[in-house]
């Protein structure tokens, strides 16, 4: 569902309330209309914001995907689709999959997004932890993104999760890992997962800073000089 132009115009100069969907996972569930774009999000977070959704974006453009050869990606945490559109707008079409637990994300993600994307969606409705355990299939780039408000899940955190992904991961596949790092606490739990956990699983494991929370990123591509480690 497009907005109403006026309302996208009045966007950038005020927020407009849109829908509330709460759900048991996510009591205070809600789309809002800002800067000409929908914004999904909770109490305190933000978990989709269109082409602004500054964590991804600022990740994809340093990683230079143009250069990878990538089909499949796989998205655990989907939201309201920011991920495709924002590699959409970069020119870059693949075929996706989405695992997201929570219905009422995976109904508004329908009614306001989906049937905008030029690129394939299989949608699956699924605890993301369980499903890598079962999934055979292989991917070029998994983008993990799951919060909970924001909060991740400790089952998300555990090498057992990761270890489970990364058998998703094509040969010179790529992984990115959403944390946030906005505050000293968030920080320092960011860095402490990512030197004893995250790069046990992927020892050549790097970190972009971004919009306030740290991509942790598999491993160098393309010989990029990602300089965090």
């Amino acid at each position: 569902m497009r907005p109403a132009p006026w309302k996208k115009w009045l966007s950038y100069l005020t927020e407009f309330h849109v829908e509330d969907a709460p759900s048991e996972l996510n009591p205070a569930l809600h789309v809002c209309l800002v800067n000409g774009r929908y914004q999904l999000c909770t109490e305190n977070a933000i978990y989709s914001y269109a082409d602004l959704y500054d964590n991804f974006s600022g990740a994809f453009a340093q990683l230079n995907l143009k250069e990878q050869h990538i089909k499949k990606v796989l998205i655990l945490g989907f939201g309201m689709a920011s991920i495709p559109i924002i590699l959409e707008k970069m020119g870059l079409d693949y075929s996706y999959t989405a695992v997201e637990i929570d219905e009422q994300v995976i109904y508004l993600a329908s009614k306001y997004e989906l049937p905008y994307l030029r690129s394939p969606v299989q949608m699956i409705c699924a605890d993301a932890a369980q499903w890598v355990q079962i999934s055979e299939e292989q991917f070029d780039l998994i983008a993990v993104d799951i919060f909970l408000d924001d909060v991740i899940p400790d089952r998300f955190t555990q090498s057992f999760f990761l270890e489970n992904t990364k058998e998703l991961l094509r040969p010179e596949g790529l992984l990115l890992y959403n944390r946030l790092a906005n505050t000293a606490t968030d920080l320092e739990k960011t860095r402490t997962f990512f030197e004893e956990t995250f790069k046990e699983v992927f020892p050549k494991g790097r970190y972009l800073e971004v919009g306030g929370n740290w991509m942790l990123v598999s491993e160098l591509i393309n010989n990029i000089p990602l300089d965090r480690d």
